[in-house]
């Protein structure tokens, strides 16, 4: 019976060959490590936003004299209501983080280079995407750290040259944050997820065009790939296993870790909190806001910090596969470049002084740094590889991928 449904199926719908072609054979690199996990477990994550969002909706209320008491009302009156609402909580912080680690591990070993900058650019689209569907969830709330951060953040439009005011009023509808922009935000909101459904989809057709990368930096043969299932299904479900214990202990044991006390209170227009402080992914970015003391210079600075990571297979112009493992300058630019991400989150953690001000344009002068110094970086540290003499491993790479060049005619 299953064998005629099957039968039935694939004469009107390919079926089996695409779970085939794309699922279960689809051929990956045998060499695979587990920071290749993080792909998948972003996938998972977005399918549980997108389930517990809907089940949110179902008793949340986009009126400014209803929103906040909504919320209580889930997490007292509604049945496990108070576990859907720590499990989308965490769920976005584990969403970005997920992804700051898929991002790094990409910057990590250069799988960014051709021919996947389009499976690159599609991927900072998601996160452009992401980023704007994080911040409109956290004006639901009507706490008081989302009231302030929306007023703040919708503000930062007026640089808009020209129209920056009709921009701001377009995006609150209003004079100010108020009900008619919740209103917006919540439809937005739920809106975005399904819009990034398909941009996974679009991504996930670009990776298995140009196929998966690996540490090594050169495409394997066909003969060295293997089928996904069973081996690396296991290794994603062996990851995933890990990746539940730590998102349960957060949602079961400190679920309020990541919440700001102050969205707790409701939001109050005429009581300015004293120190807005917007998400933890967020942080990075508003430090180098702030470290710019012109609005318009500011906002410049940050939307460049956050696209500047599209020209990366441009401005990485080094031949040597294998990224930062056999590039030991890069490696420690690399690391240089985490630890003044993991400053930048401090200094935009902590109210602005001084001190914290300087140190948050001295962080955002290394931040552009690490970009634009990767040209110049990259020509030294070939030349001073081949002038030390590279080592068999990375010689080996560079010789098999002259190879698989010249038979196709071209030229390293």
């Amino acid at each position: 019976m299953k064998t005629k449904v099957i039968n039935w199926i694939d004469q009107r719908f390919p079926l089996t060959s695409f779970i085939e072609h794309d699922l279960t054979g689809y051929p990956t690199p045998r060499n695979l490590s587990y920071w290749w996990n993080f792909g998948f477990l972003a996938g998972f994550v977005l399918v549980l936003q997108v389930v517990t969002g809907i089940f949110l909706a179902m008793h949340y209320k986009a009126d400014v004299s209803l929103s906040f008491d909504s919320i209580q009302h889930i997490m007292r009156d509604v049945n496990y209501g108070w576990l859907l609402r720590y499990m989308h909580a965490m769920g976005a912080s584990a969403f970005f983080f997920v992804i700051f680690v898929h991002m790094a591990r990409t910057l990590y070993y250069g799988s960014y280079r051709a021919p996947r900058e389009l499976l690159w650019w599609t991927g900072q689209g998601l996160l452009l995407l992401l980023m704007a569907t994080a911040f409109m969830g956290y004006l639901l709330p009507w706490g008081q750290m989302s009231f302030w951060g929306a007023t703040v953040i919708t503000n930062l439009f007026r640089a808009t040259p020209f129209f920056g005011d009709q921009v701001v009023i377009w995006l609150r509808g209003d004079f100010t944050v108020g009900d008619a922009t919740l209103s917006r935000f919540f439809s937005l909101h739920y809106l975005f997820p399904f819009i990034i459904i398909g941009a996974v989809i679009v991504h996930l057709v670009a990776l298995h065009t140009v196929k998966s990368s690996n540490p090594s930096g050169i495409d394997l043969a066909d003969h060295d790939n293997i089928p996904f299932h069973p081996y690396f299904t296991i290794k994603d479900l062996y990851g995933l296993g890990l990746f539940l214990m730590l998102y349960s202990v957060f949602v079961f044991f400190i679920p309020d870790s990541l919440i700001e006390p102050a969205n707790n209170i409701p939001a109050n227009p005429m009581m300015t909190p004293n120190h807005i402080v917007p998400e933890w992914y967020f942080l990075p970015f508003y430090a180098i806001l702030r470290s710019v003391p012109n609005m318009v210079g500011g906002v410049v600075a940050m939307g460049l910090s956050v696209i500047i990571f599209a020209f990366m297979p441009y401005l990485d112009r080094s031949r040597i596969p294998g990224g930062a493992r056999n590039r030991p300058i890069y490696k420690v630019q690399f690391y240089l470049f985490i630890a003044d991400m993991l400053v930048l989150g401090f200094v935009g953690y902590y109210p602005p002084t001084n001190q914290s001000i300087l140190i948050g344009q001295i962080a955002t002068l290394c931040y552009f740094g690490s970009f634009l110094l990767v040209p110049f970086l990259s020509k030294v540290e070939e030349r001073w590889l081949i002038k030390r003499g590279l080592s068999p491993e990375v010689m080996a790479l560079i010789e098999s991928e002259k190879h698989e060049i010249s038979k196709k005619g071209g030229k390293l």
